[in-house]
């Protein structure tokens, strides 16, 4: 039984009145924890009829991104702080200041062993997921963009043998790590993803906004958004871009052909048959790509911005972090 995206369907929407970026699920069930704007992680069962929600301050300010790593709950945000927290009762065990600037994402290596963090600081902190030590930085990405405004690091996986990691920045670099010695083994480039206006408003946006690796750990797929006319808008086709990054190839370029915006978050399928990715720029969207023929299998729009999303184990259900609401989709397996 595989799953089958053509026939990807929106289960449940459960309304929120906080904009939600980040989300973790508690493995084996419906239970997710989703980063807020409001500074909370915010705990709800989503097999739930009736889902109640538990809030778990402790940030400042936005909640990026949230992951499950060895039973806690660990959290980034826009105070540069990282908080864990008891995975049974929501109740923080450790908080520290990880970085010096707004931290955009965290992930945990496939092993859960480890806790990745990328902030505006340009940094990748790799940090031990039970003790919360800093065990080694991964620094190398420029800190200003080539016209001399700051940049900004917005996205990091690893490989699932636990062997690589991956960052990209905001002007698509991608840098490729070994994480036990932290040594760059390679550096690709997605310049597509980054626009620049030198006229009308002297300023930048774009950048690459999620990776993955495939499931052999061969292929590396960027995703951000293509060039734009306006940039006081995410007004252009969103972008995914996939390499062979061992031999610095480009093998795939989607420069989309429907929705617009910034493809948040991408997952191989088990397989490595098919591509997900979803984001957006004031609505949201969600697609299936095959990898074989590269034809779009599904893509429709979301009730919402996607900023994040999990799957189920065996990859039929996929849970969302987005403007104003959590989304469940299932994926039939056939």
């Amino acid at each position: 039984m595989k799953p089958n995206p053509a026939k990807l369907n929106v289960k449940k929407q459960i309304s929120r009145p906080e904009i939600l970026f980040g989300i973790a699920r508690r493995p084996g069930s419906g239970e997710v924890f989703a980063g807020a704007s409001s500074g909370d992680v915010i705990q709800l069962d989503t097999a739930s009829d009736k889902p109640e929600a538990k809030l778990h301050g402790g940030h400042d300010s936005y909640v990026s991104s949230v992951v499950w790593g060895r039973d806690s709950i660990i959290s980034g945000g826009f105070d540069g702080r990282m908080i864990w927290r008891d995975a049974k009762t929501g109740q923080a065990t450790r908080a520290i200041e990880a970085h010096s600037k707004w931290i955009r994402m965290v992930f945990a290596t496939p092993d859960e062993s480890k806790i990745l963090s990328v902030a505006d600081d340009m940094v990748c902190r790799v940090w031990d997921s039970t003790s919360g030590k800093l065990i080694r930085e991964l620094k190398g990405h420029d800190e200003r963009t080539p016209n001399h405004f700051p940049s900004m690091l917005y996205a990091v996986t690893c490989s699932p043998d636990n062997q690589h990691v991956a960052t990209a920045d905001k002007v698509g670099n991608i840098f490729v790590w070994e994480l036990s010695t932290g040594k760059r083994v390679a550096s690709l480039q997605a310049p597509k993803m980054y626009t620049w206006d030198p006229k009308a408003r002297i300023h930048s946006i774009g950048g690459i906004r999620s990776l993955a690796f495939s499931p052999d750990g061969v292929q590396l797929a960027a995703g951000g958004i293509g060039q734009i006319g306006n940039i006081d808008h995410l007004g252009a086709l969103a972008r995914i871009e996939i390499f062979d990054w061992a031999k610095n190839e480009r093998l795939h370029e989607f420069p989309g052909d429907t929705f617009k915006g910034l493809v948040e978050r991408l997952q191989y399928s088990p397989s490595g048959e098919f591509l997900l990715a979803a984001g957006g720029d004031h609505s949201g969207f969600i697609k299936a790509i095959n990898l074989g023929d590269g034809k779009i299998i599904k893509q429709e729009k979301a009730p919402a911005h996607i900023h994040d999303f999990v799957v189920s184990e065996s990859f039929d259900t996929i849970y969302a972090a987005a403007h104003n609401k959590i989304v469940v989709w299932e994926m039939p397996l056939a």
